[in-house]
């Protein structure tokens, strides 16, 4: 993820099996990070990150 400064705007969102896609946060890296972590480890496996340049898997950015 080339932006990664804790304010930086990101959206959080949750991409089903089935290719729906749900939005659970447009803000702060930080508070995206804090809501990503008190997801089911389920919902988290398939929650992305995208800034204006760039989208990381969640897990993939933690290192799990």
């Amino acid at each position: 993820m080339r932006t990664t400064y804790d304010h930086a705007t990101v959206r959080l969102y949750h991409l089903a099996d089935d290719g729906a896609v749900t939005t659970l946060l447009y803000g702060p890296l930080r508070e995206a990070l804090r809501v990503a972590d008190g997801q089911p480890a389920e919902v988290q496996e398939a929650l992305f990150l995208a800034t204006d340049n760039d989208v990381v898997a969640y897990l993939d950015l933690i290192g799990e």
